[in-house]
């Protein structure tokens, strides 16, 4: 924290430190209003783990599932997030709920932003849920509509890692298109102002407002004052191993799906530093992760097949559950003496039965030691580190499971969920889910416990105001997205909550700051 009694580098109506899909939004809804207004990003390239992702926009009672024919309805999600979420936070719950409607409706109006429904089921079974899923993505973007701005778009997250831009005159697709369309649309209003390298470090303030920031770029550091507000929208701190370390955060930084060296905890710090609240600081948004020869981790969802034995060479798991439930099972079985692994046949010609981000290549996992191969279960056992026997009458009473077509000690396939990602057409047995593992050779790729980001951060209101220990809300400083506590607590209810959460309250952020608070309606 600075005191803010200096000179300024530059001056503007509001700041967003981020570039991920609430921060854009932010940024859109900002200069849409008339707002002067920049982004200060710290990299290069824009988008953080946003482009990285399918862009799921957890959205509910919109024109977007109206136009699908859905029957979603506002109500509908109330029910849902209730019987999940319970009270705790019913009002940041009701006004996120109350506004996605209209902030949807805000967005298509812009001819640079378009959405459709596609199926992907809700996460848990409870009233309100959506068996065929409420969420929707944006259309693809032909690059040429983005022209000089399209090497500012962060690409898929393989690409990145090798260095890569964008393939040449392939249309961005889900995160890339949802951060590329934000960015043609907030910068067409003349309003929007982006600055790439720019690493905000500390937060100004003066007579007890936060009034600014201050910022290291290739040139020095910098201090940006803001008229009416800063907005903190530049992820977690999964990226920071102490700040992990100390509020308990399983996994690693290196099995983290954030763009590397990023979300390093630093706003956090400086919101702490002037007062502020924080909450769910050992929570995440867990996944499997393949683990990848370089030490990092694929995202992994979608089994097709397989199954996932813990340290004893037993299963522990509907290895088919929503990826934040996996990982979080996962969590709970792991030692760091005996890693969790996916054990697989060859029925899909040794490929990893399941969807992983980035792609994996198996003859990459054999090299490196990541996966293994054996012509039977015992040497496979072997090869593991779990007993024979044990591995051997897991898979025979998988196998047995996979015949009759029920799950007696899990229950794989029973959920919408389970189903949406097996293979109905080609499967072997009578649930799909279930696929028998008997055609050696056998492979065994190892999981770690990956994340999306942190969700625990700032306390914030129902405005997206940061609010301090004692829920006093912090003159001219707003939180969105995993800078911020999510109201779902620990509990991940559908594809695109994160998404979709954080562009609301950026959204509602900006409306305080231009003097439409929430409960105004």
């Amino acid at each position: 924290m600075r005191d803010g009694r200096q000179d300024w580098d530059a001056t503007h109506d509001v700041i967003v430190v981020g570039s991920g899909a609430g921060a854009m939004t932010g940024a859109l809804m900002a200069a849409d209003d008339g707002l002067d207004t920049v982004v200060l990003e710290r990299t290069a390239l824009l988008g953080g783990t946003s482009a990285y992702s399918g862009a799921a926009c957890w959205l509910p009672g919109t024109q977007v599932q109206e136009r699908a024919g859905l029957g979603d309805s506002t109500e509908a999600a109330d029910a849902y997030l209730r019987a999940l979420t319970g009270d705790a936070e019913a009002p940041r719950r009701d006004a996120f709920l109350r506004h996605a409607p209209e902030l949807v409706a805000r967005l298509e109006g812009d001819p640079a932003i378009e959405f459709e429904w596609r199926a992907f089921p809700d996460y848990v079974a409870a009233p309100g849920r959506m068996d065929a899923g409420r969420s929707f993505v944006p259309l693809d973007l032909e690059p040429e509509l983005l022209g000089e701005l399209l090497p500012l778009v962060r690409p898929a997250v393989d690409r990145d890692r090798a260095g890569q831009g964008h393939p040449a005159g392939a249309p961005l697709t889900a995160g890339r298109a949802l951060i590329g369309r934000l960015l043609l649309a907030a910068t067409r209003t003349g309003n929007a102002h982006i600055r790439t390298e720019h690493h905000v470090t500390g937060l100004v303030t003066e007579d007890g407002r936060i009034t600014g920031v201050e910022a290291q770029t290739p040139h020095g550091t910098v201090r940006v004052r803001a008229r009416r507000g800063v907005l903190l929208a530049a992820g977690g701190f999964e990226g920071d191993g102490p700040l992990r370390a100390e509020h308990g955060v399983p996994g690693s930084v290196a099995w983290s799906m954030a763009p590397r060296g990023t979300n390093t905890g630093e706003l956090l710090r400086a919101a702490v530093e002037a007062g502020a609240g924080t909450g769910l600081m050992d929570e995440a948004w867990w996944c499997p992760g393949t683990e990848l020869p370089d030490g990092s981790a694929a995202f992994t969802l979608g089994l097709r097949g397989g199954l996932m034995v813990d340290g004893s060479g037993r299963r522990f798991a509907n290895e088919s559950l929503p990826y934040d439930r996996m990982g979080r099972a996962i969590a709970a079985a792991q030692r760091a003496d005996s890693p969790i692994h996916l054990v697989f046949d060859s029925r899909g010609g040794g490929a990893l039965p399941a969807i992983t981000v980035p792609p994996v290549d198996p003859a990459d996992g054999l090299a490196a030691g990541t996966w293994v191969r054996a012509d039977s279960l015992p040497e496979l056992a072997r090869l593991i580190g779990v007993p024979a026997d044990t591995l051997a009458e897991t898979v025979g009473r998988f196998n047995g499971f996979a015949a009759g077509g029920t799950d007696e000690d899990h229950h794989r396939g029973e959920d919408p969920y389970d189903l949406f990602f097996a293979d109905r057409t080609g499967a072997p047995g009578p649930n799909p889910c279930l696929v028998p593992l008997d055609r050696p050779p056998y492979y065994a790729a190892r999981l770690v416990l990956s994340d999306l980001g942190t969700k625990g951060g700032l306390r914030t209101d129902t405005d997206a105001r940061v609010v301090d220990t004692q829920g006093r809300p912090l003159t001219g400083l707003y939180a969105a997205g995993n800078t911020g506590a999510s109201f779902t607590g620990r509990v991940y209810p559908g594809p695109g909550v994160p998404i979709g959460t954080a562009m609301v309250f950026a959204s509602l952020a900006v409306r305080h700051m231009a003097g439409q608070p929430a409960d105004a309606g």
